[in-house]
């Protein structure tokens, strides 16, 4: 089934996705980054999935979200008559899954087979009948479901077959609890159904989404918002692992882990917007995590903090479509990737402007950390793509250590915080100076990769965003020419080249388009005043959503496809602020800079 043919339901701790053939192919429990009990999205059904749908050809398949909500709603039309399978998370303490089937015409028979597999595919469970609930168990983990309808073993699935017709509603549910304690206590599906409903209504109500784009940030919003770990206040990347970025191709990453790149943008969509609370929990997530040596500071870390993320590869799961390696973990946690300094002073700093006080721990962090920046600017990293190649000179690395002292200057200077001003501004003139004379081909008119690097990157397109250079300084439009030129294929933007013979990514093969680097164009397009161009392509992009508005990380114009984890908060992001960045009473001078 292809990426874009699922759907997303969650319980803000772990989520599953729901393919529209009715079968649930990726669930990790209890958290995002836990072993998955159901993996056939990186293998195949004998890796675990509950597939729960009509047993007969289906003429048609329709599905949407019950509106401002996360829950999912599966029609099928058949020959005998149509059927809705409603699909959600209820919010607690242990995840469940709750199906409930729904007799809309006719009569149609539904099939169910359940197959779980604890582990990622690898540990078949003991299953027996306990008081009328089949529970399987193995190790740590137990899966308990509660059905009016009996399931028998086959094989080493558990089936069976039932009818609906007009009227009938049919509940499944299926909870995850430790198996070494007694069995959680039920509760009545349809309560937890109109408990679920009216938890995501009255969070989307505080919204401050309107205009053409209101449905498409609303959803961006929920997206992520059921990415998001409510214990610590944390926001994976993505609920999937190694998903490729080339069907085929090894560029398969674990992405269930908390990036600190992803933390200003995600704090200023979700202020924009009014969500003030989840901004601040995200904010205090951020502090804690990174506590400790400013040079030990980590790109991502665990749902809790976490830092050791390593890498390893499951030989027993042949990956999506045979893309292998499949990954959990990721060694990129332990690069050297010197934006990430700036990414997390630009956070604090935007928190303050918009009323979230930090000043107990945010200062003293980030007092530390530009203290230790002025001595590691210089030093060469592996850049905000992770890049497996050796270390080199990034621009838009060395264009975010300038941000880290522009909003330390900023703290001292407009809101009257202590630190060594006058020593700041020297060394933000100096990185500024370096980033013009190194980073900057005159001969293409345009910023370049890395310091030894000719070729652009998609990275650039935040240099007026950030307020490096204004969006119309002739050198920044001149960068977002050679985008176009370099970058710009089949309507969308890739990362960078990666044919290229300079290409510093160290990884064979190639990829698709990024689509947060397409919204950053049309966020460039937007300051420097092309407003024409970024309509175009910012409505190309609203296209790409799948039908219920979902985006992964990135697309394969060639064969129309997404590729990449599924669905990418970053993407999700890059939509809400791209929409923002389009409202027509807004100026083409306004960025995350503004003070």
């Amino acid at each position: 089934m292809k990426i874009e043919d699922y759907a997303l339901i969650g319980d803000l701790r772990t989520a599953a996705l729901v393919g529209k053939d009715g079968s649930i192919d990726w669930l990790c429990v209890p958290r995002f980054d836990a072993g998955a009990c159901f993996a056939a999205l990186l293998g195949t059904h004998e890796h675990g999935r509950w597939l729960l749908a009509p047993r007969d050809a289906v003429l048609t398949t329709t599905r949407r979200y019950c509106e401002d909500t996360l829950i999912l709603e599966t029609r099928y039309e058949t020959r005998e008559g149509s059927v809705k399978v409603t699909d959600f998370m209820p919010l607690g303490d242990f995840p469940e899954v709750t199906r409930i089937v729904e007799g809309l015409s006719g009569r149609v028979t539904m099939n169910c087979e359940l197959v779980i597999r604890f582990d990622y595919g690898a540990v078949v469970p003991w299953v027996r009948t306990i008081a009328g609930k089949l529970v399987a168990m193995a190790g740590p983990d137990a899966l308990e479901l509660s059905s009016p309808i009996a399931l028998h073993g086959q094989g080493l699935a558990s089936v069976a077959e039932f009818a609906v017709e007009p009227g009938d509603r049919v509940p499944f549910s299926l909870r995850w609890f430790p198996s070494h304690e007694p069995f959680p206590p039920s509760v009545d599906p349809f309560q937890l159904l109109a408990a679920t409903e009216q938890y995501w209504r009255k969070w989307c109500a505080k919204s401050q989404a309107s205009g053409p784009h209101r449905d498409a940030i609303v959803r961006s919003l929920i997206t992520l918002k059921a990415l998001t770990y409510s214990p610590t206040g944390g926001m994976v990347a993505a609920v999937t692992s190694s998903l490729p970025e080339c069907i085929g191709g090894p560029r398969n990453w674990d992405y269930r882990y908390c990036w600190l790149r992803d933390s200003t943008f995600t704090l200023y969509a979700l202020m924009h917007n009014g969500y003030l609370d989840e901004a601040r929990a995200f904010r205090d997530w951020l502090l804690r995590a990174v506590a400790g040596d400013p040079g030990k500071l980590q790109i991502c870390y665990g749902l809790s903090g976490e830092r050791r993320l390593e890498e390893v590869e499951l030989p027993w799961l042949p990956g999506y479509e045979n893309s292998r390696p499949v990954r959990l973990g990721n060694a990129a946690a332990g690069q050297l990737q010197l934006d990430v300094y700036g990414e997390v002073s630009d956070t604090l700093h935007q928190a303050r402007r918009h009323g979230i006080d930090s000043d107990a721990l945010g200062w003293p962090f980030q007092l530390a950390h530009t203290e230790w920046l002025e001595r590691a600017w210089r030093e060469p990293d592996q850049g905000l793509w992770e890049m497996r190649g050796p270390p080199r000179h990034f621009v838009h690395s060395k264009v975010l250590t300038w941000v880290a002292f522009d909003r330390a200057v900023k703290a001292v200077e407009k809101l009257g915080f202590s630190g060594p001003v006058a020593r700041w501004r020297k060394v933000r003139d100096e990185i500024h100076a370096d980033v013009c004379r190194h980073g900057f081909n005159a001969e293409k008119n345009s910023f370049t990769q890395a310091y030894d690097v000719n070729g652009v990157d998609a990275s650039l397109l935040l240099i007026p965003a950030v307020g490096f250079l204004p969006a119309t300084d002739p050198r920044v439009l001149g960068t977002i020419l050679a985008v176009e030129r370099e970058l710009l294929h089949d309507g969308f933007v890739k990362r960078y080249a990666t044919k290229r013979a300079d290409n510093p990514d160290g990884l064979p093969g190639h990829e698709g388009a990024f689509l947060a680097c397409s919204f950053w164009l049309v966020d460039a397009y937007a300051l420097s005043g092309q407003t024409k161009k970024a309509r175009s392509l910012f409505s190309r992009l609203l296209a790409l959503q799948n039908d219920v508005g979902l985006l992964s990380e990135e697309y394969d114009p060639q064969s129309r496809r997404f590729v990449g984890n599924f669905p990418q908060s970053f993407s999700h992001v890059a939509l809400i602020n791209s929409a923002r960045n389009l409202c027509e009473e807004r100026g083409p001078t306004e960025h995350r800079s503004s003070t």
